[in-house]
């Protein structure tokens, strides 16, 4: 996999990042026994102007929590310790109520319920799309009482999405997208007037792990189009070499 080529954010973007109720960034814990996956997520909260630690074992991640006081923790099950069902309750046992995402490569019923009665908050199963694991984040501190208020509708011109309905309208006239469709307009909406080159794409849409060819990005980029543009001013322009942007028509 390509590794993201991460510039300075843009204004919007790194204003939308959420905020503790003294103003300082959210605090999150990531913990994961695979250096790569956790060095990429950091990478992309610290990008989304989150503060994060890591961790990559369970005595580890229990020490951080107690230090650190995330307020918010993205943790795998399978630990080469113990696991994240045992650290969960070894944090909920310090008195911590923080929201749990719980990271995990089994796609069972019987996993997901063990790790949502553990008092795991949320769960997202490998492969995953970065922009899936932050949206579920900023979902689980929208609904905490630790961070201001943050308005879930991410807006450029008279396109709209909302992250929590999944809904996306422009001019008010609604839009029907698949997941991924929804995934990448995400993406270029929180990146406007921000030239994205595929390698970028490819990184935050798609699962981490994922091998695929950029041409998929241009095929998703054309289902776009049609849904977004089609009979009306274009928003997502193709810039010649470098990737796509999305701006306010007009």
């Amino acid at each position: 996999m390509t590794s993201p080529n991460f510039d300075a954010p843009a204004a919007s973007a790194q204003a939308a990042a959420p905020l503790r109720f003294d103003g300082n960034p959210v605090r999150v814990l990531v913990v994961d026994d695979e250096r790569s996956l956790t060095d990429l997520l950091k990478m992309s909260l610290r990008y989304e102007g989150w503060d994060v630690r890591t961790a990559d074992d369970g005595r580890s991640a229990v020490a951080v929590a107690r230090d650190f006081r995330p307020d918010a923790i993205v943790l795998d099950i399978m630990l080469p310790d113990f696991d994240g069902l045992e650290v969960l309750r070894r944090v909920r046992a310090d008195g911590s109520e923080v929201p749990v995402l719980f990271l995990t490569a089994k796609d069972s019923l019987d996993d997901r319920i063990a790790g949502l009665t553990a008092g795991g908050d949320d769960y997202v199963t490998k492969p995953f799309s970065l922009e899936e694991v932050i949206a579920r984040l900023r979902a689980l501190i929208r609904r905490s009482a630790i961070g201001q208020s943050a308005e879930p509708v991410i807006r450029v011109g008279d396109l709209t999405l909302n992250e929590d309905s999944y809904e996306v309208s422009r001019a008010g006239e609604p839009i029907e997208l698949t997941a991924t469709e929804f995934e990448l307009l995400r993406f270029l909406m929180r990146n406007p007037r921000r030239v994205l080159s595929k390698s970028q794409i490819l990184d935050r849409v798609w699962s981490y792990d994922y091998e695929g060819r950029q041409s998929v990005v241009e095929i998703y980029i054309s289902y776009l189009r049609k849904k977004i543009d089609a009979g009306r001013e274009p928003m997502i322009h193709t810039v010649r070499g470098a990737g796509y942007m999305i701006k306010a028509a007009g």
